[in-house]
This record gives structure tokens, sequence and C-alpha cells, in this order.
């Protein structure tokens, strides 16, 4: 294709560019005279730069390779799909929670309903979560400890089952009725020794960097750059990870690997990597087919990052993965990018420093000249940051990427450079997934932005200070860099200072046919949102209702019908007519579980991709202004 050719064409410019660069900065810009301290951050600068460029490389070319990696679903006869044991695991979470997801299960759609066995995992052995999972139809599977966290769960399920394929979700993640008919068949493609299907990890509410920023209209959630274009890419090498939940695998291949590896905090990333290993595929589908909570508090990130990072580290020591004869080279190189990406959070930070050492205390870690830094850097810059574009398609550019780093990195360099030298976390924690209540600032994790943010203000004055003319030309390289970095510290501190909270329940965006009856006169319209708790609709004919008026609302899609009591909070006028809200509630059992389904058995609302025409003065100029007004999610 056209597109790819052009696409391939920058890449190869930009690793060419970039390899030049890195030549010149490695060989001829260390400031060997300017004494030790100099020379060694000035030597940290160029590591820091080269671990970041390569990892670029390695991600580019497995983009040019990508389409060759790619499967195509083949039709499957009825009669040939197999039985499905479907693990959900659960530890601590709360029955309104789990509800959603089990609920979901029950109605997965399969040629054999009988077949599909859905299965409670508890490791708490909670009688309130056995009575839930017999009310809704599942089986319950306790443990009286939770021994070996996740992998025990699920290695105790697996001992209780038998059906050759197994389906896991996380407790929040709620599959959409047609998961299993879309990865079911990947299984039986002819000459694919397929061990695990992993399909997108997705959320249907905003996550800390959208809400927190007002960006949940221009920026898609953070995680979709790695699991739609990363986990993607990774196919070709055969290394595509099993990222926990909303996954398929092959039973057989589990048992061949001794089932959930114990000796890491991320199980799920292990097993992908010995299955791999044990000669299996593991393949990441671009298909989202399930939807769950993105984390709700800063504290609560910054754990589930850290335990991350430490599992990655982990695994990867454990399975030699990166020095093994047992995977390819593609493969061990790619999980290298894997262990170096996270150290790209030091990376971040000294690229952050490096300037305001510069401008701010004269300390030089790179030797050159101007002519010299425009002909080897410009070109690399320009090329590199177009790349980036090529490899998100609009999911995430260069100056997001940054931000998001800014913003995490001082509270992972440690957790990183512990594990890499062997001082281990032990501790498997589960991520906290509760609704917000509250205002999400995180004020005390604001002091190393802050920090940070008024030394690259100081830099910024010191150094423009008294430069008239060709001075503050030859002052640009320096200046922009303070700039850039400013700019990402501005981002940071306004994501601590959070965002007042004041819906209940994640709205999500959804025309569906809608019938209200009130006052024995009955209406018919679409709704434009649905929530857990709520409902916005349009009506064909205008309905004189006020709030605090009760009526009766039947919703109706292709799968689901809820009948539900409604109660008026507000109407307004707007360019498409008249907008009614109303919180609901469902009338029976039957019509909350149909309801559940109506709100979550669909493709989420939020955005998919970044809005191109939003530029960092929007983006700053809204946050102000939200904040200023105090307006809510």
């Amino acid at each position: 294709m056209e597109a790819d050719r052009k696409r391939n064409a920058i890449f190869i410019l930009t690793i060419f560019f970039s390899s030049v660069y890195l030549l010149w900065r490695l060989f001829f810009t260390i400031p060997w005279k300017e004494g030790v301290p100099q020379a060694f951050a000035g030597i940290l600068l160029a590591l820091a730069e080269t671990a970041t460029t390569l990892g670029m490389f390695e991600l580019m070319i497995s983009k040019m390779k990508s389409r060759e990696s790619v499967l195509r679903l083949p039709e499957l006869p009825e009669d040939c799909f197999p039985d499905v044991d479907v693990f959900i695991a659960t530890h601590n979470e709360s029955c309104d929670l789990l509800y959603k997801t089990v609920n979901a299960c029950m109605y997965l759609e399969y040629p054999d309903r009988s077949k599909v066995h859905v299965y409670v995992c508890d490791d708490g052995n909670r009688e309130e979560v056995r009575c839930m999972a017999e009310q809704l139809g599942a089986g319950y599977l306790g443990m009286a400890d939770n021994r070996h966290a996740k992998s025990g769960n699920y290695n105790h399920a697996l001992g209780a089952t038998d059906s050759p394929l197994i389906a896991t979700f996380d407790a929040d993640m709620i599959p959409r009725r047609s998961f299993l008919m879309r990865t079911v068949p990947y299984f039986y493609i002819p000459g694919v020794r397929m061990g695990l299907v992993q399909t997108p990890q997705s959320f249907y509410n905003q996550d800390l960097f959208q809400f927190n920023l007002f960006a949940e209209k221009d920026i898609p959630n953070e995680q979709d750059f790695f699991s739609r274009e990363i986990n993607v890419m990774r196919n070709a090498a055969n290394a595509a990870a099993y990222t926990g939940s909303n996954t398929l695998i092959l039973r057989k291949a589990m048992e061949e690997i001794g089932g959930f590896p114990y000796d890491t905090v991320t199980e799920d990333f292990e097993t992908s990597l010995r299955l791999q290993k044990a000669g299996y595929i593991t393949y990441a589908s671009e298909e989202v087919l399930a939807a769950g909570l993105s984390t709700t508090t800063v504290e609560s990130m910054i754990s589930q990052r850290i335990r991350w990072a430490r599992g990655v580290i982990q695994s990867i020591r454990n399975t030699n993965a990166v020095f093994t004869s047992e995977l390819p080279l593609a493969a061990r190189l790619s999980y290298l990018n894997a262990y170096l990406y996270w150290w790209s959070f030091l990376s971040r930070m000294i690229f952050i420093l490096a300037p305001i050492l510069y401008a701010l205390f004269d300390f030089r870690l790179v030797e050159c000249g101007f002519g010299e830094l425009l002909v080897f850097w410009i070109p690399s810059h320009l090329s590199y940051s177009v790349s980036v574009r090529y490899l998100s398609t609009n999911i995430r550019n260069l100056r997001w990427s940054q931000i998001i780093d800014t913003i995490l990195a001082p509270y992972l360099i440690i957790p990183v450079f512990l594990e890499s030298v062997g001082i281990r976390q032990e501790t498997f924690r589960v991520t906290d997934k509760k609704n917000r209540r509250e205002r999400t600032a995180s004020l005390r994790y604001l002091l190393p932005h802050g920090i940070l943010f008024l030394l690259t203000v100081a830099a910024v004055l010191r150094y423009a200070r008294g430069k008239y003319g060709t001075a503050l030309i030859y002052s640009s390289v320096i200046l922009f860099w303070l700039g850039y970095n400013l700019m990402s510290l501005f981002y940071a501190l306004f994501f601590m200072l959070g965002r007042d909270v004041r819906r209940q329940y994640d709205r999500i965006g959804a025309k569906e046919a809608i019938h209200v009856t009130f006052c024995g006169r009955k209406y018919t319209g679409m709704t434009e949102d649905v929530s857990e708790g709520g409902v916005a609709f349009r009506l064909q004919e205008a309905a004189e209702l006020k709030r605090g008026d009760d009526f009766q609302i039947l919703v109706s899609t292709g799968y689901y019908q809820a009948a539900l009591d409604g109660t008026l909070v507000y109407q307004k006028e707007d360019e498409k007519g008249r907008l009614y809200a109303a919180t609901v509630s469902p009338k029976s059992e039957t019509d909350r579980r149909s309801w559940y389904q109506v709100i979550h058995d669909r493709e989420h609302s939020l955005p998919k991709e970044m809005d191109p025409w939003m530029t960092i003065y929007d983006d700053v100029v809204r946050n102000i202004r939200m904040r200023r007004h105090g307006r809510e999610s």
C-alpha cells in the first residue's frame, strides 16, 4: 500500500538521521575537558538519548513488519466450538463491581451456551460473593486464603475445571457478548500453534490523564497506546504480552508450562513469555471486546505502575528472556526494549535536569557548536517526531508521551533501580478500582514536579537575561528544551491538582430506542447517554415534564430490554431540541441485569484518537478556565 511505503520511508529516514546523530553525540560531544562530574553527566545524557532512540527503532521495525503478522479470524462451524471455562478473578472487590462482570459473562454469545462455564474465582472465600454468583447462575470457586495471589487463584481454578479453552477476566472487566465468537476461532487457524489471544484492555471511565487534565473529549485512554498499538506490533516478533484480562488461553499450553507462575508480581506478563518459550503463539488482536474501570486515584495509579515495572523486570530475569536461545532474536530485542522502557523514566528526568544544570549552574553536558547542533539534531528530532505519529495512528503524539512520562517519572526511578539490582517486591497488591467520590487531587505527589517547575523557570530567566540578537539565536536550543520541559511540568502540576468529582456514575454515549410513559400518555425517542443511575434522552414529541416528575421508561436494543422507573432531574433546550435527564432505577432484578447490559455491551464513547486541532494553548486555557469555574466531570 502507498501509505505503508510512505510510512516505512519515514521510518528508514528516521533510523538514518537518528543513527548519525547518536554516533556524533557519543563520539564527538562528551565534555571530557570539563572534568569528571561534567563528563560523567554528559555520558549519562548521551546514554539516555541512545536508549530512548534504540527503543523507538525496535518499535519502528516491528511496525514495518506488522502487516505480515496479522491473522484473519477464520470461519468456524458451530459444532466445532469447544467448551470454555470463564474465570473471573476477585480478591477483595465489592459485589457491586463483580456483579456487572459476572452478569455480562452470563450473556456471552455461543453456538451451544451449555458449553460456556462461568466461574467466580474468589481467594477471599466470601459468602456474599458465593451467593451473588449463584444468584446469577455462575459457578463459585472459593479459597481460604490468597496464597500466591492471582496465580494461586487461577491455578486452583485450573485444577477444578477441564475445558480446553480458558477465558480470564479481572473483576472490573465487562466483556461484550461477542467476546467468545470473536476469539475462539483463532485457535483453529491451520498451522498456527495458538497458545493465547489477548484482546485490548479498554476502559469505559475516563482515566486520570483524561479526567484531571479536562481532556476526556480530546485524547484516548493512556493505555490505548500499548494495548492497541505496541502489543499488536509485537505480534511480528511473537512477543505480544498477556495483560491479565480479556484473554482466551489454551489449557493444554498452560499445563505444558506448569500453570500460572508464582515468582513474580506480574503473572500475566510472565505467562505469555513462558508460552512463547514453549513454542506457542501469543497473539494480540485489535478488536476491543471488553471494557473495565481505569484507576481513579493518583496513589493507586502510581502503585499499579510500580507493580508493572517491578513485575516486568522480575519476569524477564526469571525467564532469561533477553539471552535465551528458546526465543528468536526479534523477540529477545523486544524484551530488551520492554526492560529499557522502565528506565525511560530516568531518561526523562535526565532530559529535564540537563538544560537546568547548564542554564542555571553553567554545568556543561554537551560540547559542540551551534552550527553542528543544527546539522545533526534538527533532522533527527523532526523525523523522530513524525515517526511517533506514524507509530501510534494518532493515538499518541510526542508531546503527550513526554507529558505522561514526566508525570510518572519521579515515582518509578527508585523502584526500577531497586528491582534491577535484585531488591524485589514480593507482595502482590490488587489495584484499587473504586469509583471516584471526591476530589482527585494528590498534593503530596506535587512536590517533585513543583521543584522542577521552579528550577526550570529560574533557568529560563537566568539564561535569557541580557541576551539579544545573535546571542539569543545561539541560545535558542537550550531555551527550546527548557520551554518544552516547562510545558510538560505545567501539565504535571495541573494533573496533581486534581479535579472535583460531582457525578456518581460514568456516562456512556448510547443511541437506543426509548419509550416514556407519563400521565397515561406514551412518547417515543432516543437515548443520548446512559449510566447506572441515569439516562439522558430526546423525544419525538415534547412531554410536559417538570423537575421531580416520576414516569416509566422502556429502553430497547437489538438484544436487551429494560423497564425503569425514572425521575426528571432537568431539561434544557439546545441546537438539537429538548434534552431530558433523569435518574433511573430498574423495576426488577431481570430489568437490572438487562439495564447493565444496555450500558456496557457496546463500544465505549471515549475518544479513540487524539483531536488533531487541539493545541498546547487550547489545553492550557481550558485547564485554567475549567478550574476557575470549578466545572464538574
